[in-house]
């Protein structure tokens, strides 16, 4: 048997109905409250008629039966209730980069066949000025924040919502089948929905048990993790996390600073609460967490475990991070949307490394014609692979959901797009990801392996390597850097020659950048994950503005 994330929620939540479930700012919601209040959410969206329309077995891939809920939202209480309200109400959640102006928002949302809408105040103007666009939206509910926007025409503020809707368990049972939609980042293209099977979503991303009764699963769900979770819930990270949490019967904490990274509200958080679980997302997260270490002492003693995911840290930093934390436990963990999570790699002590992982069952590094299983220790640069449990496709892309879930000998694979090699020795060695490759003079060069190389100079405070159009090379490989503070730029050829020389030092001279762009602050996106869009066009503009050295 297996079971919804809902009714796994409800049972845990009946073992403990007294104990801590959700903190955030000056809300301390127990299981029982956070039980009362997404009952009353998943009934005020039943209430409107939302929910399932057709059932998983009429259904190809790509396609849903149900109604959407897109949450567009900052960090908080309500994020998460939305998440869980909707699966107890049949309704599917949707996450909404917050970033997104108005077009981007209008593609999302419509691509999406959103229905439903949980929007912070903040973000009303923006969707405002789409909704005349998006007639399938019938629902809105408006979370206030500081900004002080008024309600917007035919929304319902959140908590009176909740206040009006019955707290009773909703009639409609709900299914393993029913939909949890993750939207890919769309750093490197459009955003895609990746529709997952709850009851497989619960396993491969959210940790919960394989046990095939309920009692079992609440036996399993001992409590003790005390969890925080940096990224943005929009991110997929965020709702693994958090729901890993609960399916271990712990408690979720949110950073009382939504709308920003802010290093010291982090500390102070784990400090005051004695939490000891952090998820992060890569370099950077971790480096402004480090130049908080090296401005204040916390007492962080209850810290065992760091998580760092969707992103890659660098080994450096994991060094820094020990010499602070040397109790620490820091784990990479790699996973995509497409096929959850897929290996992890444990740093303590004083031992850190990057970018090989011990293989797992489930995981495979698949030939680049897609035709055959590698096996270990041969020499071909393949694509990392998944199978067992997996996502079932695109929203709406049948095509694109093909290519992306290939059947080799008989065996249903998730390939997202990682470049791997299969060691003899079993590890798994990660090249990066195929979309962020540059050919260059008949080469082909993660753009994450020579980020890595940069980023070991001490001077380097955040690297993101993107290519662009060159007579010689067809793409030249540029790198844009942000140096740590006290790093003299005055001269900026002689900087770039110790970069190159530093870099050298760990990958072959055809893969060093041909040109660096020094800028004084990188973007990303606020999950942490590079923007190679915004980064080809800086190393574009650096010709015609006499930037590159």
């Amino acid at each position: 048997m297996e079971f919804s994330v809902a009714d796994v929620h409800e049972a845990i939540a009946a073992s403990r109905p007294d104990e801590i479930c959700l903190v955030f700012r000056d809300r301390r919601l127990t299981w029982a409250d956070v039980t009362d209040r997404t009952r009353r959410l998943a009934n005020h969206l039943a209430g409107h008629g939302l929910g399932v329309h057709t059932e998983r077995e009429m259904l190809a891939g790509h396609e849903s039966g149900q109604s959407h809920l897109a949450i567009y939202l900052h960090n908080g209480n309500e994020y998460l209730e939305s998440m869980l309200g909707a699966l107890k109400a049949r309704v599917a959640p949707v996450n909404v980069n917050y970033r997104y102006g108005a077009e981007e928002l209008r593609y999302l949302l419509t691509d999406s066949r959103a229905e439903a809408i949980v929007v912070h105040s903040r973000f009303a103007p923006t969707l405002a000025e789409i909704l005349p666009e998006l007639p399938r939206v019938r629902v809105i509910l408006q979370v206030p924040d500081e900004s002080a926007h008024p309600l917007l025409p035919g929304a319902a503020w959140y908590d009176d919502a909740l206040a009006a809707a019955s707290g009773a368990r909703p009639a409609t049972a709900t299914s393993p089948d029913d939909l949890y939609i993750l939207y890919t980042g769309g750093t490197t293209g459009l955003p895609k929905g990746v529709l997952w099977r709850n009851g497989d979503a619960n396993v491969e991303c959210f940790g919960g048990s394989r046990a095939a009764a309920l009692d079992e699963i609440v036996a399993e769900a001992a409590g003790g993790l005390k969890a925080l979770l940096a990224p943005p819930l929009m991110h997929g990270a965020g709702h693994w996390m958090s729901f890993r949490t609960w399916n271990a019967g712990g408690t979720v904490y949110v950073q009382s600073a939504p709308d920003r990274f802010d290093p010291h509200a982090v500390w102070d958080l784990v400090e005051s609460e004695r939490l000891n679980f952090l998820l992060i997302v890569g370099d950077a997260f971790a480096r402004p967490l480090l130049d908080e270490l090296d401005r204040r002492h916390y007492d962080l003693s209850s810290l065992t475990v760091l998580l760092s995911g969707g992103a890659p840290l660098s080994a450096s930093l994991k060094e820094d991070l020990l010499r602070h934390l040397p109790t620490l436990m820091i784990v990479d963990g790699l996973g995509s949307s497409e096929a959850g999570g897929q290996v992890s790699h444990v740093s303590a002590g004083s031992a850190a490394s990057t970018g090989t992982f011990p293989a797992s069952p489930g995981n495979h590094v698949l030939a680049a014609a897609l035709d055959r299983e590698l096996a270990a220790g041969d020499d071909e640069l393949g694509w990392l692979a998944k199978s067992g449990r997996l996502a079932l496709g695109y929203l709406g892309d049948e095509a694109k959901s093909r290519q992306t879930y290939p059947v080799i000998g008989g065996i249903r694979y998730a390939v997202p797009g990682d470049r791997a090699r299969l060691r003899a020795d079993g590890a798994i060695e990660l090249h990066g990801r195929d979309a962020a490759t540059i050919n260059s003079g008949g080469e082909k060069i993660f753009a994450e392996e020579v980020e890595a190389a940069i980023k070991a100079h001490a001077g380097v405070y955040d690297c993101v390597v993107a290519g662009r159009p060159s007579p010689r090379w067809g793409d030249e490989v540029v790198a844009v850097v942000e140096m740590r503070r006290g790093h003299e730029r005055t001269d900026e050829a002689v900087l770039a020659g110790a970069l190159l020389a530093a870099a050298e030092r760990h990958i072959s001279r055809y893969k060093l950048p041909k040109a660096f762009v020094f800028v004084d602050q990188i973007v990303r996106s606020p999950s942490g994950k590079a923007d190679y869009r915004w980064a080809k066009q800086v190393a574009e503009d650096a010709i015609s503005e006499g930037r590159s050295v």
